[in-house]
Parts: C-alpha cells; structure tokens; sequence
C-alpha cells in the first residue's frame, strides 16, 4: 500500500475536497501538514455540504485526522470549528483528531496586522484572506511564536508572549498604533487552552507508530502548488510551501513515508487574489466558466478569476511536486462549448518558452500561445466510466495528459463522491 499526498495542481480550488473525500474512505489516517483556516474544502456527503478550513476532511467520516506542525493553528477558529461541526452532528474527539504539540498558534495580533497590510493604500496588495497566516509563519520562522506546547506550561507563557510583543509592539509603534498588553494577549489564550490542549500529541511518533503498522495514510494538501512560496508566482503566494515535498517536513515523517503524489487539476483554470494569470479570460468565457463552475472561495466568498487550462503551469508543477498522476476535475463545466482553448507555450519578448519564468516581471508579460480543440455537445455530467464520455472530450483529457507528462488517475464529472471515473487507485501503487 502506499502512502498518498494530495497537492493542488494550479492556484487552488481545484475540487480537493470531493477527491479527499473520495479517499479517505480508504486511508487510515489523513494528515493537513501546511496552511491554516485560509483554505477551504467543501465536502458533499448524501447531499450534506460540510464547510472546512482548518480541520482535515477525514474527521466527516471519523477516521483518525492528524494537524500537523507545518499547519498555523488558531485556536479560537479550531473552537468554531468544531462547534461547527458538531451542529451538522458531526462530533470531533481527541480519539479522532491529533494536533501537532508543536504547531504555532495563530494570534489576534496576527490577524490585525494582516488585515493592516492589506488594507493599505500603498505596498503590493498580495490578496490574502486577512487570517493573520501569514504573519503566524513570520513568527515561527523568527523563532518568536507561541506554540501549542507552550499552552500547557502557563507559568512560563508570559516571558514567551513579552518577547512576542517586543518584535510586534516596536512594529506597531513604526505603524502609529496602539502597543499591546501582555497580559490581554495571555487572557486572550486561557480562554481557549483547556478546549484545544486535549487534542495535542506527538504527532511525528503517531504517524511513524501508525506507518509502521501498515496504515495507509493521506497526507491533505491546502491551495495550490503555484502559491508555493518558493515555487509559486512570487510574491503573489501563500506563507508556506504548498508543493508534495511538504507533507514530510510538515508532518514529522521523513520523504520515504509518501509513496504517491496525486495532482488535483481543474479542466479549465481559476485563481483568487492578485497575481499573474496568463490564461485569465475577461470576457464571454470567464463568465461562462465562473458561473457554470460556481467559482466562489469557499472560505472567502470572493468571485474566482477564470481561463482556459494552462499545460505550461500543470506541467511544472508536475516536476516541482512529483506528482504521479492527476485528479482531473470539473470537465463537465466544459459541456457545450463549441470549442476550448488550451495553453502550450508562451511568448516572452518575441520568443517562445516552455515554462514559468521565476522573476515577476517576466511573469506578467508572458503571453499564451494556444492550441484550440473541438468542444462537444453531450454532457459529461454524473459519468461514472469512459464509455459514458463524450469521443471529444476523451480526446481533451488525453490531450491534456500529453501535454503534462502525467496521467490521469481518477476523472471527477461532479461534486458527488461517486460520480468519479478511477483510473487508478493511488493506495495501491
């Protein structure tokens, strides 16, 4: 059996949720290993819909659901989760859920100062979702974050938070504003300890405990690859590494634990926030697909930036993930089209390139070259086998397989679970 990792092939909102879903029905244990509450999944299970942002989608069907250390947890969010959750009747407990001991907490002040930056009139507007994300992994990787650990030793809490605010009140002071009371901060956590401190573990010794007798685990990526902070369209990306290697460092198992990456792909592309997009389509079919696709961030609500698929991004991010095969996803959406466009190649200053250029300028002058493809007018809706497809648009998937050196291993044709055509299992590669 192997381990999976779930990645998302583009900017997100690929359709991870309904995949994670579909495969955490067969794992033993699914592991969130980066990110925090600014990624949402949509879970449609009997014609229920379950919001998540936070939590790992195994906790709807009670399997074992591990937050890893590479996630930023914030505590009072975690509370509302489950609360959350438990009105649809779905009841977390620690026998099924596992926090990482040491993941960094998501603060107050991080969320203000997020909202702050966003908010202002000059400096780059990134698009984040001002949940202080950002700002936690500052913190962590300044060696200055409050950790989940650190709730359980409250006598030693506030030297920690002093020395928080010594980096964050000489920021506020530089920004005019108010600086803040340690013991507010300290306040602000007690309310929340004793919900959250039973959840916590030594989650590297879980999951190692858990791999070593033969459990199959699923390690449940947030966003995309190409908001990758190393990878993706800098700086126009999230504050964590998104790619597959990931799901090792965030988690507390080393690389030879993941035995299969699975690339979730959109058959057409969308992106939130600010950044490049070389595919974006402002007019008639941006439209078609926004509306059709229901292209609104779960966690956000904002409207979703459309275009025809993008082989150079998906190809890339095949290489820098290692993914092994593709989710593709939403190719019903496509349904009626007389014709799709798929992007090959770009132009940059007159030449023709096969790849993402790295610097930012580069990025936003890249032009798509496209190749254009016969649509069909059949739906694909609801299939659940390659004989229910349409010839034209089995003949786009296998295109598109083509194009990004990577093979289709399941085809989703809706957000039910069981409208998926499985090409392959990924657990048993």
């Amino acid at each position: 059996m192997a381990n999976v990792v779930v990645v998302g092939s583009q900017w997100g909102d690929e359709g991870k949720g309904k995949i994670v879903d579909w495969l955490s029905e067969r794992a033993d244990v699914v592991v969130r290993y980066q990110g925090g509450h600014n990624a949402g999944h949509t879970l449609v299970i009997d014609g229920v819909s379950y919001k998540l942002s936070l939590l790992p989608s195994g906790v709807v069907r009670g399997k074992l659901s591990v937050i890893g250390n590479g996630v930023v947890v914030d505590p009072h969010h975690f509370v509302a989760e489950l609360e959350k959750l438990g009105a649809q009747g779905v009841h977390v407990t620690p026998e099924t859920l596992r926090i990482a001991e040491n993941a960094p907490l998501i603060l107050s002040l991080h969320r203000e100062l997020d909202a702050i930056r966003e908010n202002a009139n000059s400096g780059l507007k990134i698009g984040t979702t001002k949940r202080g994300i950002g700002p936690a992994y500052e913190d962590k990787v300044g060696r200055r974050a409050i950790r989940l650990c650190d709730l359980a030793e409250p006598d030693t809490l506030m030297a920690k938070i002093e020395r928080l605010l010594t980096h964050h009140n000489a920021l506020r002071r530089g920004m005019g504003l108010s600086e803040l009371d340690p013991q507010a901060l300290y306040d602000e956590l007690m309310q929340v300890k004793d919900a959250i401190l039973p959840f916590v573990d030594q989650v590297w010794r879980l999951l190692d405990e858990k791999r070593r007798a033969g459990a199959r685990i699923l390690f449940e990526g947030a966003q995309g690859a190409l908001l990758d902070n190393d990878h993706g369209t800098y700086p126009f990306v999230t504050s964590s590494n998104t790619v597959a290697g990931q799901a090792a460092a965030g988690s507390g198992l080393g690389p030879t634990a993941v035995g299969y990456v699975l690339g979730i792909t959109k058959a057409y592309t969308t992106r939130v926030g600010e950044g490049p997009f070389p595919t974006e389509d402002f007019g008639e079919i941006g439209d078609f697909l926004g509306q059709r696709g229901h292209e609104f961030g779960t966690v956000t609500g904002r409207k979703r930036r459309c275009g025809w698929f993008d082989a150079v991004l998906v190809r890339q991010t095949v290489r820098t993930s290692g993914i092994t095969g593709i989710a593709l996803t939403k190719l019903d959406v496509l349904d009626g089209l007389k014709e799709i466009k798929v992007c090959v190649g770009y132009e940059l200053n007159g030449s023709q390139i096969d790849y993402l250029p790295a610097s930012m300028g580069a990025q936003a002058a890249v032009k798509p070259i496209y190749e254009t493809l016969e649509g069909w007018s059949e739906t694909t809706a609801g299939a659940r086998s390659w004989a229910e497809l349409p010839a034209q648009a089995v003949k786009y998937v296998r295109y598109i397989e083509e194009l990004i050196g990577a093979p289709v291993a399941m085809l989703s044709t809706s957000p039910e679970r069981l409208d998926t055509i499985l090409v392959h299992d990924p657990f048993q590669d």
